[in-house]
């Protein structure tokens, strides 16, 4: 974690995504808890790219920052090898929504062959996945919005708008929703029993 300090030291704006933001102090105080036991400075910073504010605290003047919000996506580390590297290249290129919305659908497809889903076209493993209930249909209907974004991005389809910021994130929340449900739950379920039954 990066020091309470004039200019907070963070790896990407938890706004706007860009890569080593500059953060500049706009405003800084200290509160306490009502039984006076809890005291924390805290610090607004304002992004010098977006404008969006980051509110960080400490324990002490200058020291090591317990929170701060918004804290970003954050990818679980249990989506694997290629699927969470193309998930945090859409996280890190949402201000290229273009980019973004494709680098979502490759990670989409890199989780449905994770899962074994590895034959035919995209469009066909998306519907066997819900067809053998490893996705609902409601997952497979918006796999396939996410899907035909990117296409349209892939093969510059003269009648499609360009993405928006907003569009890549639509794409970037399906793509880290699916990741949690294929690979993080299961993960947390298998620790939570492995805890229950060392218990």
């Amino acid at each position: 974690m990066p020091n309470l300090l004039n200019q907070l030291e963070l790896n990407r704006c938890p706004h706007c995504n860009v890569d080593r933001p500059n953060l500049p102090m706009a405003w800084k105080t200290q509160t306490d808890a009502h039984s006076g036991g809890s005291p924390r400075l805290w610090a607004v910073y304002e992004c010098t790219s977006c404008g969006g504010l980051v509110t960080a605290a400490a324990v002490q003047s200058d020291g090591p920052v317990t929170e701060y919000y918004p804290s970003g996506i954050v990818i679980d580390e249990s989506i694997p090898g290629a699927a969470g590297e193309y998930l945090k290249q859409a996280i890190n290129t949402l201000h290229a929504p273009a980019g973004s919305v494709m680098l979502s659908a490759s990670s989409v497809d890199a989780m449905l062959k994770e899962k074994d889903y590895t034959t035919e076209s995209l469009y066909s493993r998306i519907n066997k996945a819900a067809e053998d209930h490893l996705i609902t249909t409601e997952m497979a209907r918006w796999a396939h919005d996410i899907r035909l974004d990117a296409n349209d991005q892939r093969h510059a389809d003269q009648q499609a708008t360009l993405p928006t910021e907003a569009d890549a994130k639509k794409c970037v929340d399906f793509a880290k929703a699916l990741g949690e449900f294929l690979f993080a739950l299961p993960a947390r379920v298998k620790r939570g029993l492995a805890a229950a039954e060392g218990t």
